[in-house]
């Protein structure tokens, strides 16, 4: 027997204990945490054993409290299927964790706190929006099915998928104001790699930020797009490691994935990137953090003269060669030798 049925039949033996004891009793008295509600109900053995393996038991039996969206075990089966893996694995995904606290918001939230477009910050970091329409309420694209089941530390509502927390790309394509961005990502082929493991921080610039460089520069959009050091220019806006706002201090140096460094300015409340302002910080990815900057970062152009130089230095080098074997042939054709 594996770990994951080992941990699937000790929930199904603690709920035949729990309705045996009354733990999970009939109407609107509240009877346990999150966790042993979630456990009592019987629908939600795969999140369950998720919580187990991740660790997050304890922390969802706190105090809390606490607002859990709680995919079932249909929800993950789905989400299974889709992603054409077996709960083991799904269980030794190494963003177990992140999927999971993204389904968690701190404090406690009932169904009439949540408005139409509001958005709710998990304790993942990345954030979640709320959309309603009629009596559909929806997190993202996954619709509650069941709300407000009060716990001691907290209130849960069910919903009928697993929500994905959001990528660096995904990010920048949902957030409206990418679009250049993300056709230079992947013209670039770079869309791989920052929905890849990372962790990296983005400085990403908005369409305006783009517009305003093609209009410096006389250039079309299409024109940027196939320029050679496109690849550069985007990298020069990434760096490895997830680096948060609160990280950064003035004269700081980053170094990005193209090689320069981008020096950090901070006055007050205002920080600059090399000479791109901040227009906001700490956009929490699954895989990182995007930080939004008001102009594109050009990196920093290597010395013109380096090749020259280099040239220089070779024809000096085989100058002075030139110049000892003639002065060796001289002094053995002199008289002395003679």
């Amino acid at each position: 027997m594996n770990e994951s049925n080992r941990i699937m039949d000790f929930f199904r033996c603690f709920l035949a204990v729990a309705a045996l004891f009354g733990i999970a009793e009939s109407g609107s008295h509240i009877s346990g945490t999150i966790v042993e509600t979630a456990v009592a109900n019987g629908n939600f053995g795969t999140l369950a054993a998720a919580l187990t393996k991740a660790d997050l038991v304890d922390t969802l039996n706190g105090a809390g409290p606490f607002t859990v969206f709680a995919p079932t075990d249909a929800a993950f089966a789905n989400l299974l299927s889709a992603l054409g893996a077996t709960a083991e694995q799904l269980l030794e995904r190494p963003d177990l964790t992140a999927i999971l606290t993204y389904h968690v918001a701190a404090g406690k939230v009932m169904s009439t706190g949540l408005s139409n477009g509001m958005s709710i910050t998990t304790l993942q970091g990345a954030s979640a929006a709320v959309g309603i329409s009629g009596s559909t309420v929806k997190i993202n694209e996954a619709t509650v099915t069941s709300a407000d089941i009060e716990c001691t530390n907290g209130v849960i509502h069910v919903i009928d998928q697993v929500l994905m927390p959001p990528s660096i790309v995904d990010i920048a394509v949902g957030g409206g104001s990418f679009s250049t961005l993300v056709a230079a990502l992947t013209k670039a082929n770079l869309v791989d790699t920052l929905k890849g493991a990372g962790p990296f921080t983005v400085f990403a610039p908005t369409d305006t930020a783009f517009t305003n460089l093609l209009t410096d520069l006389g250039a079309t959009a299409e024109q940027l797009l196939e320029r050679a050091d496109l690849a550069d220019i985007l990298k020069y806006h990434v760096a490895s490691g997830k680096v948060m706002s609160t990280d950064l201090s003035d004269g700081m140096e980053v170094a990005t994935l193209q090689g320069s460094k981008a020096v950090v300015r901070i006055s007050g409340q205002t920080v600059k990137v090399g000479d791109a302002t901040v227009a906001a910080a700490d956009i929490v990815a699954s895989n990182g953090v995007v930080h939004v900057i008001d102009k594109v970062l050009m990196p920093p152009a290597q010395p013109a003269d380096s090749e020259a130089s280099g040239a220089c230095g070779a024809a000096v080098g085989g100058m002075r060669l030139f110049i000892a074997l003639a002065l060796t042939c001289l002094f053995i054709a002199s008289p002395i030798f003679s």
